[in-house]
């Protein structure tokens, strides 16, 4: 068979959710061609070539844009068997994917891949049969120089993403993992990690992202991949993503990471409120993800926190708890301005929905955006949120420092009583200097933009 393999977005890196099917299609005999609609356009000579198409959609805005593509695709050659694999394929499935897909496979998707392929049964939608995973077929990807870069000491290094596992053994309600995981973590096999990895330096890459969900689910596993992976390749830098609960939990583990060269850790503090997070059932509070940022400073990591600052439950004064969290901790260059936006997505399947605190605000089902619709009783901040938004995207290229003065005047015009912010870095002070980050800024956890969805819609 000649299948066609399309990602439209793994966070600005190079699609490892299209080189790993890749791998193991190949070993079973089919020829395979890749196109990562982000940095590439849609040929139609690949689409005419294909006997099968499948799409990666690891994430909300990927799955979006995946039914943009799948669309085009199917005006064009309607007979075209489709798929949608990966953890947001089952997402809105009976209004929105039957039209656009033969087959869903969420979870560990490489086996009923295969077999779809083939032509057999792909099995059910859910598929969580711990697979071993292939050393992924980078060489049918566009090179790493077309991809998110670090920005450290005044220049840009090759970035790689990989994973050590997949799934997460936490529940957190807003997230889409626990939708699919529910609980459980697959690690990925410590030689294929490490196999990837040196495929990736050897492509150039001085820098390795993690896209675990959370690197520390496994931390016995995590660390000797870390280790196997620095005794190699002692220069390497990386990071990761962790918990708050999790970086308190494993003190232990920072000076170790450090000393093999994790720069950064990304976690989801989410909001500044202790009630919202006891509504997103975070597992951690305000004063813990304080804690964290002290203890990752003592071993030289910095923490890029990311937020969901626009609930049904968020005040004016929740946000301006935020930014005053930021300041006093000094993270305003730790800060995608992005994260300043984000409104709180409800897919199906979300275990807020079920929530008595989430019934008031709940509207019905919005099969294009792919999720639930929710209205906040204060219409200011759904105003707010938009203007936030609107902001932000129109300030890509200004600096993060600058764009948080803007969001930070809004945000305090709107509040009942002015509240001056703390001194920077009262709590804590990072350190002096441009911050290790990488050039692209969007999360896994925000809307695709009009920037990303005007191209597709244009085709």
């Amino acid at each position: 068979m000649r299948v066609l393999l399309i990602s439209t977005y793994e966070l600005g890196h190079q699609p490892l959710k299209l080189a790993k099917p890749a791998s193991a299609l190949l070993a079973a005999g089919h020829e395979v061609r890749c196109i990562d609609v982000a940095v590439d356009s849609l040929d139609m000579v690949d689409v005419d070539w294909a006997d099968r198409v499948a799409f990666s959609v690891p994430m909300h805005t990927a799955m979006r844009l995946a039914l943009q593509v799948a669309e085009t695709i199917g005006a064009r050659r309607p007979e075209l068997p489709r798929c949608f694999y990966g953890l947001y394929a089952q997402v809105s499935r009976s209004l929105t994917v039957r039209s656009a897909a033969d087959a869903v496979i969420a979870g560990e998707f490489e086996s009923g891949l295969a077999a779809w392929v083939a032509g057999q049964d792909p099995g059910p939608a859910l598929q969580l049969t711990r697979v071993r995973a292939p050393v992924p077929a980078r060489h049918l990807l566009p090179p790493l120089d077309r991809y998110a870069r670090l920005v450290l000491d005044g220049e840009e290094r090759l970035v790689g993403s990989v994973e050590a596992s997949r799934g997460c053994s936490h529940r957190c309600r807003h997230c889409p993992v626990p939708v699919v995981y529910d609980g459980r973590v697959r690690a990925v096999d410590e030689a294929a990690v490490v196999a990837d990895v040196d495929q990736l330096v050897a492509a150039g890459a001085r820098h390795v992202t993690f896209a675990d969900p959370d690197f520390l689910n496994t931390p016995l596993h995590s660390r000797r991949v870390v280790a196997a992976i620095h005794q190699r390749h002692p220069h390497l830098t990386f990071d990761c993503t962790t918990k708050v609960e999790h970086i308190l939990r494993h003190p232990e583990v920072w000076p170790e990471l450090a000393e093999a060269g994790c720069l950064f850790v990304v976690s989801a503090f989410e909001s500044a409120t202790e009630e919202i997070l006891e509504h997103l059932d975070k597992g951690h509070t305000v004063a813990e993800a304080s804690k964290a940022v002290v203890l990752l400073r003592d071993h030289g990591i910095e923490v890029r926190p990311s937020w969901l600052p626009f609930t049904p439950w968020t005040t004016i004064t929740d946000l301006v708890d935020l930014l005053d969290f930021v300041v006093a901790h000094d993270l305003v260059p730790n800060v995608d301005p992005v994260q300043y936006t984000v409104r709180l997505l409800l897919p199906e399947g979300s275990l807020l929905l079920d929530r008595a605190a989430m019934a008031p605000h709940l509207g019905p089902y919005d099969p294009a955006r792919l999720s639930w619709t929710w209205t906040h009783p204060d219409p200011r901040v759904d105003q707010l949120q938009q203007e936030l938004a609107a902001l932000v995207e129109g300030c890509v290229e200004q600096a993060a420092a600058s764009t948080f003065e803007e969001i930070d005047a809004r945000i305090r015009d709107k509040a009942t009583t002015f509240r001056a912010p703390p001194p920077r870095g009262a709590n804590s002070k990072g350190p002096a200097g441009e911050r290790a980050r990488l050039t692209e800024p969007w999360f896994c956890c925000s809307e695709p933009t009009e920037a990303q969805l005007a191209p597709l819609a244009s085709r």
